[in-house]
């Protein structure tokens, strides 16, 4: 929650706490734990990098293990106000309506992640570290390729990614997909 907004405390913005969780952790943690990396400091856990080794296998096994229990907890959000919803309610949608990556991406970089550190672990290497553990892991596991997307309103995540390595793929107004050869 402390990083929901493009990097920034998102707190104020939703009324269910859980619900960035559940769309953005829960399931990797419940399907593929053996590519989840954490960081911890003094104060305790500041940070994390998620992994999906075969995106396509990753959110099929979400569509038949982890999407069925959110949506019956949750019900959709009535498409007809759909104007008004909040984002509580567009969170919601996307447990009955998940991303996919995109089939342009998946071919030649099949693995996917998700990485999120708290401000207070930031710039100083620790989101680097992280990532090359994912990758480490992900070579071990024979990942030709690892992709990610983010929000174009995110320009620190974005210099970060391609700091690393990683380069544009493709993008649409909202957000940038990129790859990295592994």
């Amino acid at each position: 929650m402390e990083t929901g907004d493009s990097g920034k405390d998102a707190s104020h913005l939703y009324r269910d706490p859980d619900l960035l969780g559940h769309l953005y952790v829960g399931p990797y943690l419940e399907l593929q734990p053996d590519l989840a990396f954490v960081l911890a400091d003094d104060t305790g856990p500041a940070g994390y990098v998620l992994g999906a080794l075969d995106s396509r296998e990753f959110e099929g096994r979400a569509e038949r293990e982890w999407w069925p229990a959110l949506r019956q907890a949750h019900p959709a959000p009535d498409p007809v106000r759909r104007a008004e919803w909040t984002l509580d309610e567009w969170r919601v949608h996307l447990f009955h309506h998940p991303w996919s990556s995109p089939a342009t991406l998946v071919k030649e970089y099949p693995s996917h992640l998700h990485i999120d550190l708290l401000p207070r672990v930031q710039g100083n290497g620790h989101g680097r570290r992280l990532i090359e553990t994912l990758f480490d892991a992900l070579r071990k596991h024979g990942s030709p390729g690892v992709h990610l997307g983010v929000g174009r309103r995110n320009p620190r995540a974005i210099g970060f990614y391609r700091h690393i390595g990683f380069t544009e793929i493709q993008s649409d107004k909202y957000a940038l997909w990129l790859g990295l050869r592994l």
